[in-house]
């Protein structure tokens, strides 16, 4: 039987909301989860919001904490990415957080052969796996389907930890707009941990030029095939959350994000 629709608010939601205003909106939505970031200017762990604080608004609404994302890039192991990686682990203890999500390295000018990247990519989940194990977390691997991404399938992630011994505490994100964009028709329902979910509706945007700019909430104009996404995972055994992470600043610029939102899960839960 397939499992109903659980949907979680990513941050990227609504950046410029505060916290505990986030929270609340949260639970108006009957979403009991969310994700925080560490890339968003004056808010949560760049603002120096204590862990504790986090921890205590989600607790007195009821609301998990999912995810911190993101350790980027977490496939170029280094000094620098280990103390990154402590830092967030600890923290996403702290604050309640189920784990972690890792971003690979997603920019113009990588070199590397594939063989290199799939060497560095199993190293960096060699060095995380004992970490996360020691914090009590998992890492929720999250491949980036655009064409400069060092990692833009899943298949690639799940052969990677099965490689390392890392099925314990890995997972792999499924974002559907990643995932369309990858050209990628496998769906991995056992070992996903975390579903983003976001919309395109530009239809004239060739697939090579769609950015984070163009994700919005899933609404009829959907480009990305959300809905059959979706549909595929749960009917093949996951039961885990859909969490909304639009970037486009025309959701960030909404008037009232709260009735957009729930315009958009309406949506979704359409038979």
């Amino acid at each position: 039987m397939k499992s109903p629709l659980r949907f979680a608010l990513n941050r990227m939601v609504a950046p410029d909301l505060a916290l505990a205003d986030f929270i609340q909106m949260a639970k108006a939505l009957k979403c009991d989860a969310i994700e925080i970031r560490n890339d968003l200017k004056n808010r949560e762990i760049e603002y120096g919001m204590p862990a504790t604080r986090v921890r205590e608004l989600c607790a007195a609404q009821g609301i998990t904490v999912l995810s911190i994302n993101a350790l980027y890039p977490f496939d170029v192991w280094n000094d620098e990415r280990r103390a990154q990686a402590l830092e967030l682990a600890t923290y996403a203890r702290e604050c309640g957080a189920q784990g972690l999500v890792m971003c690979p390295f997603n920019e113009p000018g990588d070199t590397r052969t594939d063989a290199q990247r799939a060497a560095a990519l199993r190293t960096a989940l060699s060095e995380l796996a004992p970490i996360l194990r020691e914090y009590g977390i998992l890492g929720f691997v999250e491949p980036l389907g655009f064409e400069v991404s060092a990692l833009r399938r899943k298949r690639v992630a799940v052969e990677a930890i099965k490689s390392i011994g890392g099925l314990d505490v890995f997972r792999v994100v499924h974002d559907t707009f990643h995932h369309h964009l990858a050209g990628e028709h496998e769906f991995f329902p056992e070992l996903t941990g975390l579903v983003h979910i976001s919309g395109v509706e530009d239809h004239d945007a060739p697939l090579n030029a769609i950015g984070d700019g163009h994700r919005v909430l899933v609404g009829e104009g959907d480009i990305l095939g959300n809905a059959v996404q979706i549909d595929t995972l749960l009917s093949t055994g996951y039961s885990g959350y859909l969490s909304f992470e639009p970037f486009a600043e025309s959701v960030h610029g909404l008037a009232d994000i709260q009735q957009a939102l729930g315009a958009s899960i309406a949506h979704l839960q359409k038979p």
